[in-house]
């Protein structure tokens, strides 16, 4: 019988099932959306129903579609940071998911700013509104009742992978792989442990935490009441380190950068931690007990800002036309668009930036907005890769590094061309959009032996490779007004 991994890939906008075969083809999936809540501005929520719901109908209608084919195993990719807490007795959410894009918890974290500098030395984190730790606490100290089921041992947390294992395994596995726990401004990326000193800071019991394994452990079999069908789960990684992994992140000079809801750019640093003021220092997988480390700028808004023009604004019907629209201009008309719809992210970590639109003149159209996003997608992605320079304390040739994309904006070939020219680098298109998928079925598949490395990476097509035109003249101007632009955005709020 022929084989399948099948990776669960769950965004932060909808979740999807993708069944990979021994070439790579993929054979069968599903994806299924689900709806965002505001409750207020800058605050961001799901239902973790709909979260499990939709990752539980993707994953089955894709086992049903391979059932002339030996699965070998399943694994999960998901959202980071996203906090949810539930009834370890009933399986029952206590509140909705805080989404990692929420910055509800800006005044607790500039409460505890004192703490910055020994969270940072001990998680590689910014004290954010964007990682777990605040979300946890303000729910224990806002949704009644919680804090003493959580003193109680009742309560269970878990970023968006620990729910979906805990629910796919009949509420037998409370888990996550070290990726995660990293991301949670409770977990030490030095000793590799949950740290006391950050959960006292945080007033957070340490027993409503999961166990932290390994990248590529085995987590248990899903239930067949809730899958349809009895599969081993080996594999978990955060989003952002299984497209880094798909990438070829072992390699030196490989920058990877998805173009998703938000910006993530990443560079693996093997076993090494940079510290650096500006970008994330994170675990990118722990394999067989040993920990990898990467640097990380994670921009909030990136290919979001799409979905903002076509149903905010109304300017586009859907995002692909958003490279005709710019194309159609010979430059940007100093119209610039910085997308701070939910604060800044990397390097400026400003929860207070908001977003503006800055360089309107009577000549100015609809398609100079347009293109002014997309541009927006491709400075915020040059201001992380100057860093990486920075932090790595080392002559970074740019024009010898790789940058690799994946994200359905990397579909856009306007904004790709422009990346390339404002980076004056190479940037590889690879034939996978969906490299979280890939990277965390890849991870999956080297440990029950269904690929070899070698084998797996190889099966990696580059589709096309965007060399940069501009001169150099015309990139920097575009750049300083950049600067200028972001700058005009600080401390808004």
């Amino acid at each position: 019988m022929k084989k399948v991994v099948i990776a669960l890939d769950l965004g932060t906008t909808g979740n999807r099932a993708i069944a990979f075969n021994k070439d790579a083809v993929i054979i069968a999936g599903s994806y299924y959306e689900f709806p965002q809540i505001y409750p207020k501005p800058a605050w961001v929520e799901q239902n973790p129903y709909d979260i499990l719901n939709s990752a539980v109908k993707a994953l089955k209608e894709t086992i049903e579609k391979c059932d002339s084919y030996e699965i070998t195993s399943t694994c999960i990719t998901n959202q980071r940071e996203t906090a949810i807490l539930w009834n370890r007795r009933t399986g029952k959410p206590v509140y909705n998911a805080i989404v990692w894009q929420c910055r509800r918890t800006a005044k607790d974290c500039e409460d505890l700013r004192e703490f910055s500098s020994v969270i940072k030395e001990k998680t590689g984190l910014f004290l954010d509104p964007y990682f777990s730790a605040t979300k946890i606490k303000w729910i224990m100290d806002n949704v009644k009742g919680v804090k003493s089921l959580m003193d109680r041992g009742e309560i269970a947390f878990g970023t968006v992978d620990s729910w979906i294992l805990w629910n796919l395994t009949g509420g037998h596995v409370h888990a996550t792989d070290a990726s995660n726990a990293s991301r949670t401004l409770l977990y030490n990326i030095n000793t590799l442990k949950y740290d006391e000193e950050l959960l006292e800071i945080f007033n957070i019991p340490g027993q409503v935490l999961p166990e932290v394994y390994d990248s590529n452990h085995n987590f248990g079999l899903t239930d067949k009441s809730v899958a349809g069908k009895s599969i081993p789960i080996i594999g978990i990684l955060g989003d952002q380190q299984a497209s880094l992994f798909a990438h070829g992140g072992f390699e030196t000079g490989i920058i990877k950068n998805t173009y998703g809801t938000g910006l993530f750019a990443m560079t693996c640093t093997g076993n090494k931690i940079y510290n650096s003021k500006k970008l994330v220092a994170t675990i990118a997988w722990k394999l067989d007990s040993l920990p990898y480390y990467a640097l990380e700028g994670s921009i909030f808004t990136g290919g979001e800002i799409m979905r903002y023009l076509k149903d905010n604004l109304n300017f586009i019907n859907s995002a692909c036309e958003s490279s005709d629209a710019a194309k159609r201009l010979d430059s940007n008309g100093g119209v610039y668009f910085v997308p701070a719809l939910t604060g800044l992210g990397a390097p400026f970590w400003d929860p207070d930036a908001r977003g503006l639109i800055i360089g309107l003149t009577g000549a100015a159209t609809k398609d100079h907005v347009i293109r002014a996003a997309l541009e927006s997608l491709a400075y915020q992605t040059k201001d992380v890769i100057l860093e990486f320079k920075n932090s790595l304390k080392k002559d970074l040739n740019l024009s010898k590094y790789k940058l690799r994309v994946d994200g359905k904006a990397s579909e856009n070939e306007f904004l790709m061309q422009f990346q390339s020219d404002i980076l004056n680098m190479a940037v590889e298109k690879t034939v996978f959009t969906e490299m979280t998928a890939f990277g965390v079925a890849g991870l999956s598949a080297i440990t029950t032996g269904f690929w070899a490395i070698n084998e797996f990476y190889n099966l990696k097509k580059i589709e096309r490779v965007y060399n940069p035109k501009m001169d150099d003249k015309t990139r920097n101007g575009y750049y300083d007004r950049w600067k200028k632009a972001v700058s005009k955005s600080f401390k808004w709020a």
